[in-house]
């Protein structure tokens, strides 16, 4: 047995007349904010993933932090 077209209808009906259209529409607002957010938050990942921070080596005869064999010495 499936559902009608008027038992959705009046669930719809039920719904809209509890929440009342106000509420529904701040709560898809917040839904879209959310929604947004975690996008945004996924993009930043993507690019710190794409740039790998060098580890840090510190010389002990100099006490200078070298990030990588090859690379010139910076005092910190």
């Amino acid at each position: 047995m499936g559902l009608s077209f008027w038992q959705i209808a009046i669930v719809v009906l039920l719904f809209v007349l509890l929440f009342g259209r106000g509420k529904i529409s701040d709560l898809m607002g917040d839904v879209a904010k959310g929604i947004k957010s975690f996008k945004k938050g996924l993009s930043d990942d993507d690019v710190e993933m794409a740039e790998p921070e060098q580890p840090k080596v510190i010389d002990q005869k100099s006490e200078t932090i070298v990030s990588d064999k090859n690379s010139k010495k910076t005092n910190s």
